[in-house]
């Protein structure tokens, strides 16, 4: 069922959008405190 496999993947996908932008924030973040 094709279906299931989207309520899988759509939660999926997006709790590693969230994820991958806070890491990308802390990152950024440390960067700017080296550079200063």
């Amino acid at each position: 069922m094709w279906y299931f496999a989207w309520m899988l993947g759509l939660p999926l996908a997006a709790a590693f959008a969230v994820l991958n932008a806070m890491w990308y924030e802390l990152v950024d973040d440390e960067a700017r405190k080296k550079k200063q």
